[in-house]
């Protein structure tokens, strides 16, 4: 199946009271005329009013919004089975992890399991933040910060909450960790659900025509085949003159190749970095130039797990450049660099 009639499947995740009950709510109950399929850990957490249920059977309740809602009651791979066995078919699936949650084993579902493969697809891993507590949060508590880290769509919530330059001051902290992440300023999470699900977010090509600078997040040397980042966030130009933090613990780390990879060295070489490092390395994302082959190659990755194929032609006028990035903490920097440009066909 191809990934385009897969159904997408976003991972909503947020420490406890940042916000992601008041978006669930929204999702469940607006009139947005999609079908979402919201797999929760409690429903009466999230305290939908009874008057919008219109059905309800083996947990899974049916919304008069045409969602359906159901909650995580063992494992994640037998829900998200039984859904796709369901009549009619969703536009998305959401799923909600707890507050204390670190959303990679979620994320890692999709990359290992072969029916969930075959029907659904990542589609983004979004992340709710409290604009007012995040910074305390990110001291304390570690699964704050890998949030923010595995995210690639921020709703930094409850701005209303903090003054110009503590907002400032947690976007900046925000991009220490992760300079990638689509950023979003909410009150009451009121946003755009478009802007949230069916973002395409893992889907690298679509970024990038969105924001062609998303993978140079580089400091701007003139290195021929990597820039190397500090967590520092250069491309974003609207955030000029904000303080710029490099966080202590998390790096990201950002490399660059003119010239083709050679397939042979590169793909062992990343399988070797990711089964030997893989417990630092958080997420890892990239396109690929590959020596003799016209096709753009994509991987992505979540810890171990990596999941990689053939995306389509390089188009005449596009530079085939290859660009990885891998987010984590204490990634060996120097290792992983060497070993990229020895994958360089030279």
């Amino acid at each position: 199946m191809s990934d385009a009639s897969k159904t997408p499947v976003t991972v909503l995740t947020g420490y406890l009271g940042a916000g992601k009950t008041t978006l669930l709510n929204r999702i469940l109950s607006e009139d947005h005329g999609k079908k979402y399929a919201v797999i929760v850990n409690e429903f009466g957490e999230i305290g939908i009013d009874n008057d919008l249920i219109v059905g309800a059977d083996e947990e899974v309740f049916e919304m008069n919004n045409g969602c359906i809602c159901c909650t995580v009651r063992g494992d994640l791979v037998r829900i998200i089975s039984g859904l796709m066995r369901r009549k009619g078919k969703f536009d998305a699936i959401i799923v909600e992890t707890t507050g204390l949650a670190d959303p990679a084993p979620v994320a890692q579902t999709f990359f290992v399991d072969e029916d969930v493969q075959k029907n659904a697809r990542l589609d983004a891993v979004v992340t709710v933040a409290d604009a007012k507590w995040l910074s305390d949060r990110l001291k304390d508590a570690p699964e704050a910060k890998n949030q923010i880290a595995f995210a690639d769509v921020i709703v930094l919530n409850k701005t209303d909450l903090v003054t110009k330059p503590e907002l400032a001051e947690v976007e900046a902290r925000i991009r220490a960790i992760n300079p990638y992440a689509r950023l979003h300023r909410t009150e009451r999470c009121q946003i755009a659900i478009s802007d949230v699900l069916e973002r395409g977010a893992f889907d690298l090509d679509r970024i990038l025509e969105i924001e062609p600078e998303f993978l140079n997040a580089g400091d701007d040397h003139d290195h021929h085949h990597h820039d190397h980042d500090h967590g520092h966030d250069h491309h974003h130009h609207h955030d000029h003159g904000l303080k710029h933090y490099h966080d202590e613990e998390m790096q990201s780390l950002s490399l660059r190749s003119d010239k083709p990879l050679d397939p042979s060295k590169f793909m062992p070489w990343l399988q070797n970095l990711v089964q030997t490092e893989g417990g630092k390395i958080l997420r890892s994302k990239g396109i690929l130039a590959f020596q003799d082959d016209d096709d753009r190659y994509v991987f992505q990755g979540v810890h171990m797990m990596l999941e990689g194929d053939h995306q389509r032609k390089w188009k005449p006028d596009e530079a085939r450049q290859s660009r990885v990035v891998f987010i984590g903490r204490e990634l060996p920097e120097d290792a992983i660099r060497e070993g990229f440009e020895r994958c360089i066909v030279t």
